[in-house]
């Protein structure tokens, strides 16, 4: 396909996710399979084009006076890209492409500017998000929101069980991966906007489970949980266990981790996983109808490590249509999710033991207020200091990036470089 077919392709997929409020992944697949002709490197330049438009949706409707998708897409190309008003023109050239700029699109195109933007509008994210935002970043929430509306990185997580990091840095040594600069286990490859991302899956390396696909923020969050050798550990949320795979490492197998999640199919991948990565301190615990899975070990637990459902705003870089689709009813429902699953991991503790809360959010609705909220529920906890030496050398400089408040530790794109991840630790004193 030409870079103009491309474009249109992406105008139409744009269309039809407008049209229909359905996931970008679903829409791109549907396209994939109604255009069979086109490539595996057409998909994924496609697919660039789409998402980076749905980062900028906002800032580029503002640009170009319209949230139509062409519109979207032109203003990306220009403020995402870095194309001027000449260069999109010649880029919408050939076959299959797009009508040409109008004098007015080209007028908008070279005026960009997002001086005067809107915060809602800069940092692109809805505007009823707005106050939520200004809660947990005050003035810097634009810029905050800006770093959310950023390309990310591929971030592995090497399984401590079988490799050392130089080692799996050296089994995909052509992928280019460097080390990460917080968590001591992370590697990261850096990819251009048109590339196809990695075919991770089929490395030998992921094959005999020396690595896993993690963000750094999500492997530092476990680091910071205190997860130590020996201890009866629950994984209250463990979904499709990437959390409960690096936990396993950090106990270097030894004591004993219960997984298990509110719905069973969001634990189906975990079992093979737990094979691939050599995991043998893990008992799953798949939810039953009017049964409690973890009635055996109420009182027991050293650690309850919780990775409550929430909003996702820390992950928007990844998912960015789902900033547009989010709606205040949704955030709503999932504080009361984290309440509920906060009260539940008190009853699996034992008298000395200690909750990891752990949230992919940056709204302070589901962090810190989430978190005054249980300590005015259970008078006698409080929250205790992270473990942030976990983190070797580079602890000064995270300490130094990091948001901390009196009840916990946020990470941002903008200040550490990973995802959006909220963690605080809490214990009977």
């Amino acid at each position: 396909m030409t870079p103009a077919a491309r474009l249109s392709a992406a105008i139409e997929v744009l269309a039809d996710i407008a049209a229909r409020r359905r996931p970008a992944a679903d829409a791109l697949k549907d396209w994939g399979l109604a255009h069979r002709f086109a490539g595996s490197g057409d998909r994924a330049a496609i697919g660039g084009l789409v998402y980076d438009a749905l980062r900028r949706k906002a800032s580029s409707a503002w640009i170009m006076r319209s949230d139509a998708p062409r519109a979207v897409l032109l203003g990306m190309l220009r403020l995402e890209r870095g194309l001027d008003a000449a260069a999109i023109a010649r880029l919408g050239e050939g076959r299959f492409a797009p009508d040409p700029l109008t004098a007015d699109e080209r007028a908008r195109l070279a005026a960009a500017d997002l001086s005067d933007a809107p915060a809602h509008v800069f940092g692109d994210y809805p505007e009823w998000l707005d106050a939520h935002l200004a809660a947990s970043f005050g003035e810097a929430r634009g810029d905050e929101g800006a770093g959310l509306a950023k390309r990310a990185p591929l971030d592995l997580r090497v399984n401590a069980l079988k490799a050392s990091r130089e080692e799996a840095r050296s089994a995909i040594a052509p992928l280019g991966a460097q080390a990460t600069p917080w968590s001591p286990l992370g590697l990261r490859i850096v990819h251009g906007p048109e590339a196809k991302s990695p075919a991770i899956h089929a490395e030998p390396a992921f094959l005999k489970g020396q690595i896993e696909i993690q963000d750094e923020g999500s492997q530092v969050a476990a680091l910071l949980s205190g997860a130590a050798p020996g201890e009866q550990v629950v994984d209250l949320c463990a979904g499709a266990g990437g959390k409960t795979l690096a936990l396993a490492a950090m106990m270097a197998n030894k004591g004993q981790i219960y997984a298990t999640d509110s719905d069973k199919r969001r634990l189906a991948p975990i079992h093979a996983r737990l094979e691939r990565a050599g995991a043998r301190n893990v008992q799953i615990r798949t939810p039953r109808p009017g049964q409690d899975a973890l009635a055996d070990i109420a009182g027991q637990a050293d650690l309850v490590v919780i990775d409550a459902p929430c909003s996702g705003t820390g992950a928007w870089r990844r998912n960015p249509d789902a900033k547009w689709r989010m709606r205040p009813g949704a955030l709503e429902q999932r504080r009361k999710q984290q309440a509920e699953v906060l009260d539940r991991a008190v009853t699996l503790l034992k008298p000395e033991g200690r909750i990891a809360y752990i949230t992919c959010s940056v709204l302070k609705d589901e962090n810190d207020e989430q978190i005054r909220a249980f300590l005015g529920r259970h008078a006698g906890f409080a929250v205790r200091d992270l473990a942030i030496g976990v983190l070797g050398e580079s602890e000064t400089a995270f300490r130094e990036g990091v948001l901390a408040t009196r009840y916990g530790l946020l990470m941002t794109p903008r200040r550490t470089g990973t995802d959006g991840f909220f963690v605080s630790l809490l214990s009977r004193p």
